[in-house]
């Protein structure tokens, strides 16, 4: 492992130090495919044969460039939510295209729009535009709310509250959207110019969620329903900057407009397994909602 750009052909994955980018980087490992991880702490890249590593951060246009060099198709995984992370995409997309990588695949969201209620879903679909100017081939995958993030909605007392209403939402699990990614980067042209919302078996409302996590740990558990402005307020305490608690808020509304309603079935379609269930994810990580049980 090191800084090598020596191979050619391989795929640069990005965020492999992270959830998605780690699952992926894995799988496209134990298939034995060459990939380049695009990291910002080269101590931090995890170490997988047929691997080699970089150094850049997405801001940094130049050494972006230099860290993708040679490889012939990206996974740009979104950054970090942040006040600049549409600059840091149009940015990283920009030195990607320069360094002659030939196709994007890029880690979007659900209903990305912009007018999107969610507000960071308005940030992926600007970073798809600017993809889609730049005139490489691409894929979008657009997954729902992640199934592994759902249990940290809950407070302590068992608590899920938000501006969520009666709208429903599938949730997904990351090693699901991993096998999608996986399929799609060594799928070729097949997947060019597609876009594939990436979604759970089936889409539940907030209450009914929580239903299935009470039947689970059998610990009573319940949502409350919050304004707009009682979201905000509830969250201030964090001490957040103002755009992230928008941010937080906005994911419950867009399950209230109904723009996270959609089960789609690429999951089965394109990794020939079916999408996981909420028990079934929950059943083999008995610990995720530890901080609710006790």
């Amino acid at each position: 492992m090191g800084d090598d750009q020596e191979i050619t052909h391989a795929i640069g994955i990005t965020g492999a130090t992270g959830a998605l980018g780690g699952l992926v980087a894995s799988r496209l490992a134990q298939l034995g495919v060459a990939q380049r991880l695009i990291v910002r702490d080269l101590n931090r890249a995890p170490e997988l044969p047929g691997a080699s590593a970089a150094m850049a951060a997405y801001e940094n246009q130049h050494e972006f460039e230099r860290a993708v060099k040679g490889t012939g198709t990206l996974f740009l995984v979104s950054a970090t939510e942040a006040a600049d992370r549409l600059r840091q995409h149009t940015s990283a997309v920009d030195a990607a295209v320069a360094a002659g990588v030939d196709r994007i695949v890029y880690l979007s969201f659900l209903a990305a729009a912009p007018d999107a209620t969610f507000t960071f879903a308005r940030t992926h679909f600007h970073t798809e535009e600017h993809i889609r100017s730049t005139g490489v081939a691409y894929t979008f995958l657009r997954p729902s709310l992640y199934l592994d993030l759902m249990p940290y909605w809950a407070e302590s007392s068992g608590v899920v509250r938000g501006p969520a209403g009666n709208g429903r939402v599938a949730w997904v699990a990351r090693e699901d959207v991993a096998d999608v990614a996986t399929a799609v980067l060594t799928g070729g042209a097949t997947h060019d110019g597609r876009t594939y919302d990436v979604t759970g078996p089936q889409a539940l409302t907030l209450g009914e969620t929580v239903d299935r996590l009470s039947a689970l740990t059998g610990k009573a558990m319940r949502y409350l329903p919050e304004t707009w402005e009682e979201a905000l307020e509830s969250r201030r305490s964090s001490g957040a900057p103002e755009w992230a608690i928008e941010g937080w808020a906005s994911s419950y509304a867009a399950i209230a407009t109904g723009e996270l309603d959609v089960v789609a079935p690429t999951v089965p379609d394109l990794t020939g397994h079916p999408a996981q269930t909420i028990e079934g994810h929950l059943r083999r990580r008995p610990t995720a909602l530890a901080h609710v049980t006790g």
